[in-house]
């Protein structure tokens, strides 16, 4: 199995086929109010969470949605270094 970055996400190549694996991404705004949840298997593109618990309502929300899919999330702080 291996594994090719392209536009649309990541796609995991193996004998039987690809599978497709969305990649969620949560970054904090630049201008510090809140995080922004980016992803191309949403419907807009990114979702902003501005409130007390930004960051875990933007982790439900991507599990939430990638039910029928594989999925994978990653949290970035300030300095663009993954954290979780």
């Amino acid at each position: 199995m291996r594994t090719s970055r392209g536009g649309k996400g990541e796609q995991l190549v193996c004998r039987v086929g690809r599978i497709s694996v969305h990649t969620y991404e949560i970054r904090p705004r630049s201008d510090k109010r809140g995080v922004d949840l980016i992803s191309d298997a949403l419907p807009f593109g990114r979702l902003w969470y501005g409130e007390s618990g930004a960051v875990s309502n933007a982790i439900g929300y991507a599990k939430f949605y990638r039910r029928s899919h594989d999925a994978v999330i990653r949290v970035y702080d300030q300095a663009g270094n993954v954290i979780a």
